[in-house]
């Protein structure tokens, strides 16, 4: 009924030459119809004008035939443009096939389509809005055609657009910001060109808050950064630029949703695009206030591993951001997540730049400082990474691992368990002991008391199952309380130990591990001043106590006796009469000494220099006794004369060494029979086998076994 009537109206030449395949007679055609539209928009035939327009969609636009279509497209902007200020009530007849034929597959009606629709636009301006986000979709598609005409024609369309964008009253950017933050994933460069565009242009009304709804789409814009296209990079670039300036200067900012984001851009491999989210986030470090509080392990996570960046621009940025935020002092019960905290410095521990370990251990300390009950509360949790650390190829974390834990071990519990854990990481990790022992050692003698390190050392020492272990680590010590700067005043105390109750106590503390080895036990002595027990200790050794370890240690330790460290010692020599067990001891070291060994010409050549000296009967009686320790066990020492609330047991300290040492002995003797067991199985094996191989004789079988093998076998032992 429709359809007739409009044929009634348009006269058939005019539908004739609509359809037609030249241009100049389609748009002939088109003049006709919108000069028709005209006089029936004045005389207010509205019914027949959208008589006129159902013709133009459904038997043009819909159309099979190409030419058909087109005809349509400038027939309905051709009937829009004659019913001018009136337009707005048919445009929901009008607008639909126009952008149905945006997907049409001929290259020539899509761009027909654009200019019918430009012209529809310019006619009903903002009237137009309301169909702004089918407009916009169908816009974002087009930018990105294969038809270089069709793009052309779209973004004079969408210049258009804008403009009615921006003067428009009734532009809703909340239904259109789903719809933009849907297509900013899009990779197409001119896609992103279309958006970036559109943000830009939306950005400068100042009637529309982009700002508020910048969370939305602010990822998909960072992911513009790293295109491959330098124009789309710096017109993204630009638009952050223009963003983040506002930020500074808006108080309403939703920086919790923008911080995650740009805690994910930060590990772009983009350094562009870890510039540009490092930069935003130390400005939202210094602007973004209490509502931060919550995301900072996130941005800590992020600044991190920057602060190790190949990019220097970065490093210099990470690290200014992290200066920032360690200075930003926040309670746990505003949200300041310790734990979570933690577990990012933890992680990081691992990292494989220098610098990011320093600074995670650097937040450890801070922590320990400002909230210290609640980073014990998660000690478990970062312990064993702390002690890993300790193993860093770096001598500065190593240090700095150390004052974090000198920090936990304020408490004794703590304390105590930081050297038991020390202990266990040097008996699992030798490497660990002979190149980081001292180090460690020293500096938590700093770090902490000195004597109260070597008293706990020594205490589970004395306990120690593996033998062979406490012995290398009693060693460890002992050259480190000899040769440190740090000890001083320990060995200065040690010096007191025959005349100073505190003395006598750290002598004692230390004596009961320092047994685990022979000559720390006599280092031990000659520190402490205590010749004589330090002769029976010498004299007590057996064959089996001097072996080719105990020897190398002697030599270290004669070196060292010509250090400054024992200038005191070398000043008694002056005095022979006087400290009559110093020589003793010296020369029963001496005598363990081979002759050809330097050692043995370095001390031969400091005791010539002692002035002669005649021993009266009474001081060479020591050895008439029936007892060769007769005087060891009832006399005092050299030169010293003990109070008698400070006398030291030295009876009951030599049985303790010589428990000990049988100890020791027995445990090499259970290695060697253990090794000379397993040799011994294994020749049975080899020789079972070899025999099995080669067939034996009845001479062979009856022949005696040789010497050689009667002792193989353990014959001769037994």
């Amino acid at each position: 009924m429709a359809a007739s009537e409009a044929l009634s109206i348009i006269p058939a030449g005019v539908i004739r030459n609509l359809a037609d395949k030249l241009y100049e007679k389609r748009k002939n055609a088109a003049l006709e119809i919108e000069g028709i539209v005209k006089q029936l928009a004045q005389a207010g035939e509205h019914d027949k004008i959208s008589s006129v327009i159902s013709l133009l969609t459904n038997e043009f636009t819909y159309s099979p035939q190409a030419n058909q279509r087109k005809g349509g497209l400038i027939g309905l902007a051709a009937a829009t443009v004659g019913l001018t200020t009136e337009a707005a009530q048919h445009l929901e007849q009008i607008v639909p096939p126009v952008l149905n034929s945006f997907l049409d597959q001929d290259g020539r009606v899509r761009y027909y389509a654009c200019e019918a629709l430009y012209n529809i636009a310019k006619v009903v301006r903002g009237d137009f809005i309301v169909y702004f986000n089918q407009i916009f979709d169908a816009l974002c598609k087009l930018s990105a055609d294969s038809d270089p005409s069709v793009q052309s024609a779209a973004h004079l369309l969408d210049r258009l657009v804008k403009d009615i964008v921006t003067e428009s009253d009734q532009f809703s950017i909340e239904e259109f910001i789903p719809l933009l933050r849907e297509r900013m994933n899009v990779l197409n460069p001119y896609v992103r060109q279309f958006l970036v565009g559109w943000i830009t242009v939306l950005d400068s009304v100042p009637d529309i808050d982009m700002l508020g709804f910048l969370p939305d789409f602010l990822d998909g814009l960072f992911n513009m950064l790293s295109d491959s296209s330098h124009e789309i990079r710096q017109q993204a670039d630009s638009a952050l630029s223009e963003f983040l300036q506002e930020i500074k200067n808006s108080p309403n900012v939703d920086y919790g949703r923008m911080a995650e984001i740009l805690v994910q851009r930060a590990g772009s491999p983009d350094a562009f695009t870890r510039l540009t989210s490092i930069t935003w986030i130390n400005e939202f470090v210094k602007l973004g206030g209490d509502q931060l509080i919550p995301y900072y392990a996130d941005i800590l996570g992020a600044i991190l591993p920057c602060i190790s960046d190949k990019e220097e621009k970065i490093r210099v940025v990470a690290c200014e951001t992290n200066e920032e935020l360690r200075t930003i002092r926040a309670d746990p019960g505003e949200g300041f997540d310790v734990g979570a905290i933690l577990s990012i410095a933890r992680s990081q521990l691992t990292s494989e730049w220098e610098a990011t370990r320093i600074e995670a251990l650097h937040w450890i300390a801070t922590l320990l400082t400002r909230h210290r009950a609640e980073v014990i509360s998660f000690l478990n949790d970062i312990f064993d990474s702390l002690l890993r650390a300790l193993s860093d190829p770096s001598d500065e974390v190593v240090l700095l691992v150390l004052e974090v834990h000198a920090c936990i071990a304020k408490d004794a519990q703590h304390f105590r368990h930081l050297v038991v854990f020390l202990i266990h990481n040097f008996r699992s990790d030798h490497l660990l002991l002979e190149k980081r022992g001292a180090l460690i050692v020293r500096r938590l003698c700093v770090l902490l008391d000195a004597e109260r390190v070597f008293r706990e050392f020594s205490t589970i020492l004395e306990g120690e199952d593996d033998l062979d272990f406490a012995s290398i680590m009693v060693q460890a010590l002992n050259l480190i309380l000899l040769t440190s700067s740090e000890l001083a005043e320990l060995r200065a105390l040690l010096k007191q130990s025959l005349v100073n109750s505190a003395g006598k106590d750290l002598f004692l503390s230390l004596y009961s591990s320092w047994c685990h080895s022979p000559m720390a036990t006599i280092s031990l002595c000659l520190l402490a001043q205590a010749y004589r027990h330090a002769s029976a200790v010498i004299q007590s050794l057996g064959e089996e106590d001097i072996n080719v370890k105990f020897l190398v240690q002697l030599d270290k330790l004669i070196r060292l006796l010509e250090t400054p460290i024992f200038a005191y010692l070398r000043l008694q020599l002056l005095e022979p009469g006087k400290f009559t067990w110093l020589l003793t001891a010296l020369y029963g070291l001496l005598m363990l000494l081979p002759q050809q060994s330097a050692a043995f010409k370095i001390l031969k050549t400091r005791l010539k220099t002692v002035p002669s000296y005649t021993f009266s009967g009474e001081q060479l009686k020591r050895t008439s006794s029936g007892n060769p320790y007769f005087q060891i066990l009832h006399g005092n020492e050299d030169g010293n004369r003990n109070q008698d609330d400070n006398v030291i047991n030295f009876p009951s300290r030599l049985q303790q060494f010589e428990h000990m040492q049988r100890l020791h002995r027995m445990h090499m003797k259970s290695q060697s029979q253990s090794r000379s067991l397993s040799s011994t199985m294994g020749s049975q094996e080899r020789k079972k086998s070899d025999d099995s191989r080669r067939p034996s004789s009845v001479s062979e079988i009856a022949r005696p076994p040789s010497r050689s093998q009667w002792i193989n076998s353990g014959h001769m032992q037994r």
